[in-house]
């Protein structure tokens, strides 16, 4: 309530997908005028995808954002064999995937993290070594670590130049544009470009440690959660909203349905029916003597014909009816197989993830780089 109105993503809507369909809880808000979900359906795993970071009291969250389709592939790999090992997720999962791109060092840390939720890796910035005129050499930064302000950054290296912390760099430039991040660090002639490159990883923001602390609250309790229990929570949680999607759509069919065959019957009596209601005292009483005469009618059939008006009961097309009838009859059918026959469930929950990946998975920004993230600087 105290925050302005914003315009939601494309995506964002399948975070709020049959929210109106009573797929989650719902409590009163902070002053019990309206009620508020107590999560969103999420129609993938957003927790993952999105990250998270944040502190409350005595708990603080760092969970770094991933790719869509790689989360979507493993879910569904998680679902098709329950017991899989970490090793199978990671097969698909390969490690986090920061917006800014850059470069991951070394895998031990991302499998500590997905495996107890907590883990250290080295995040170093995509450069490149260019020669350029006079013999000289430039290094270009094209892509920088997830969460380091590129101003500062600029800033420090510069500092170095100035204060002469080590020799070599003659100019620092910030040539970022609509195409693109660019940092250029101009050397000056017979520099040693990869020993200055080693010194900036070491001592400034181009190379950056991220820690994972993977914190969420899972059945009302914040735990510390790998890989697989962030997956198999969001699995639970999508069977149910399914499920509770599912009755939702059935109970509203079968309400139409008893409404249509009420209808259907009318007609075969509409003589009948007109003369019953043009006997009655008014709209109540109309009600009580069509479930009195025609057994065959309940509460809510009575209520829709006494509710059309005249020239509607004699118009309506019993061959539209009948159509109507078949379509919902087959959608019931549907939605009953699908609440009592878990094959059918899981197939649904496949085909929904697939449709949001082929929508908007994209492909990956961060390199995730075998090599370890150690330093040597030749002083």
């Amino acid at each position: 309530m105290r925050y302005t109105e914003s315009r939601l993503s494309k995506i964002s809507n399948m975070l709020l997908q049959d929210i109106d369909k009573q797929t989650v809880n719902m409590v009163l808000n902070f002053d019990d005028t309206e009620y508020e979900p107590t999560v969103l359906p999420a129609r993938f795993p957003n927790l993952l995808v999105n990250g998270s970071t944040g502190i409350s009291s005595g708990y603080a969250t760092e969970i770094p954002p991933h790719n869509l389709g790689e989360v979507i592939d493993a879910t569904i790999y998680l679902l098709k064999h329950p017991d899989a090992s970490l090793e199978d997720l990671m097969k698909y999962v390969k490690g986090p995937d920061f917006p800014t791109g850059a470069i991951v060092m070394g895998t031990k840390g991302i499998k500590e993290a997905y495996k107890t939720g907590r883990g250290r890796i080295q995040v170093r910035a995509k450069t490149t070594i260019q020669e350029i005129r006079g013999h000289r050499q430039e290094i270009v930064a094209t892509e920088i670590p997830f969460d380091v302000n590129k101003a500062l950054l600029v800033k420090k290296i510069d500092e170095i130049r100035l204060n002469k912390e080590i020799d070599g760099i003659a100019e620092v430039r910030d040539e970022t544009d609509r195409h693109g991040l660019s940092i250029v660090i101009e050397l000056k002639k017979d520099a040693d470009a990869q020993n200055i490159l080693n010194y900036l990883f070491k001592n400034t923001d181009l190379q950056v440690s991220y820690n994972f602390n993977m914190v969420a609250i899972d059945h009302m309790t914040p735990v510390q959660v790998g890989l697989k229990r962030i997956l198999a929570s969001y699995l639970e949680h999508e069977e149910d909203v399914v499920t509770k999607r599912t009755k939702f759509d059935l109970d509203k069919a079968e309400a139409r349905l008893e409404i249509i065959q009420g209808l259907i019957h009318a007609m075969d009596i509409l003589d009948q029916v007109i003369k019953t209601i043009r006997a009655s005292k008014n709209k109540a009483d109309a009600k009580k003597n069509l479930i009195a005469k025609y057994n065959k009618f309940t509460e809510k059939q009575a209520e829709a014909i006494v509710s059309l008006q005249l020239y509607r009961l004699t118009n309506t097309d019993v061959n539209e009816l009948i159509a109507e009838q078949d379509k919902l009859n087959k959608l019931a059918e549907k939605y009953r197989k699908l609440l009592s026959d878990r094959a059918t469930l899981e197939k649904e929950i496949i085909k929904e993830l697939n449709a949001v990946k082929k929508e908007f998975a994209n492909p990956r920004r961060t390199q995730i780089s075998e090599e370890s993230a150690k330093v040597e600087i030749d002083e």
